[in-house]
């Protein structure tokens, strides 16, 4: 299945990430010493758990997927791993409990997708053969290459690589809800949206504590502002 629009999406990323790169290289090399960041609440940080997400699921019927459902899930698991590896090599290089903690759920939001993919019998790779930072999209390892470079420049480069990861999967989610009727996996997406919401929430709430703002690049403004403006919402699957 083609993905033109997430094509788009990495293409804007690039341009953004590079004119962001360019300017914070130069203030590193003045030998600007570099903010340490508390991490912000505990109820930004969205876990799922997919032990309650299975014992859900067999009460509630499955159907036989579409092929874009299919590529759909597929994709996605790979997209939340791919926020995992991004964050926890942000965590490695600045030491910010918020990437420690985010990536963290972001574990458990690509094990709810593998629940759904192993529902439906879809084959997956073992556990053991995945390579950190080694994707089979070969856009998302296109978005991971150029998130990381970016990231690593400044612990405010990474805040923002990491607000751009989160928007992205907003916008694919709302793309593959749009493709399926099926009201588990409906369930799944709505759940890893709200965590992503507050995730992006986190993200910006410690750029603000550098005392930098943030705008949007995937969403549009009147998405972003409707998502930073309202409470964070409860995690887990209720």
């Amino acid at each position: 299945m083609e993905r033109p629009k997430i094509w788009g999406v990495v293409a804007g990323i690039c341009v953004i990430i590079l004119v962001i790169s360019v300017g914070c290289t130069t203030e590193q090399q003045q030998g600007t010493p570099q903010p340490t960041l508390s991490s912000v609440e505990d109820s930004y940080v969205t876990v799922l758990d997919p032990g309650v997400l299975e014992t859900k699921l067999t009460s509630s019927p499955d159907d036989t997927l579409s092929t874009a459902e299919i590529s759909d899930l597929r994709f996605l698991e790979e997209e939340e791993r791919l926020a995992r590896d991004v964050y926890g090599v942000f965590y490695e290089e600045w030491g910010m409990q918020v990437f420690k903690n985010i990536g963290g759920a972001e574990q458990t939001h690509m094990d709810s997708v593998t629940v759904l993919i192993e529902r439906y019998g879809l084959d997956d790779e073992p556990s053991e053969i995945i390579v950190p930072g080694v994707f089979g999209h070969p856009e998302l390892q296109i978005l991971y290459d150029d998130l990381v470079s970016a990231g690593l420049q400044s612990p405010e480069d990474a805040l923002r690589a990491a607000a751009l990861v989160e928007e992205t999967d907003i916008v694919d989610l709302q793309d593959a809800m749009s493709r399926t009727e099926n009201a588990d996996i409906r369930y799944v997406y709505e759940n890893l949206m709200r965590g992503s919401e507050n995730h992006l929430r986190a993200f910006v709430k410690n750029l603000e504590q550098l005392g930098a703002s943030y705008s949007p690049a995937v969403l549009t403004q009147n998405e972003y502002d409707e998502i930073i403006s309202t409470a964070v919402s409860p995690g887990g699957f209720s």
